[in-house]
């Protein structure tokens, strides 16, 4: 992973984006020494918002089990056929 600080940002971007879609490595940017933000490219931003969707999903189902808001297989497969029609 690169490393630039935000100044090298603003002079270069368009350098650094290129070198972003080329390798796709993630490029960390630091304002005064400290990590402030990183640079994705657009394809794996996606492919991680859509984990963290399912992952957000998954966390949802062990919370309703876990305060007992879960259905039988009948009254699961009735609301979606429900849903689905």
């Amino acid at each position: 992973m690169k490393t630039h600080i935000v100044t090298t940002l603003k002079r270069q971007a368009t350098k650094i984006l290129a070198q972003l879609a080329e390798d796709r490595s993630p490029v960390l940017i630091t304002q005064h020494g400290i990590p402030t933000a990183y640079l994705v490219d657009l394809a794996t931003f996606e492919a991680l918002q859509h984990r963290l969707r399912i992952l957000e999903g998954i966390a949802r189902g062990e919370r309703a089990v876990e305060q007992g808001r879960v259905s039988s297989h009948a009254q699961a497969k009735r609301r979606l056929k429900r849903w689905l029609e």
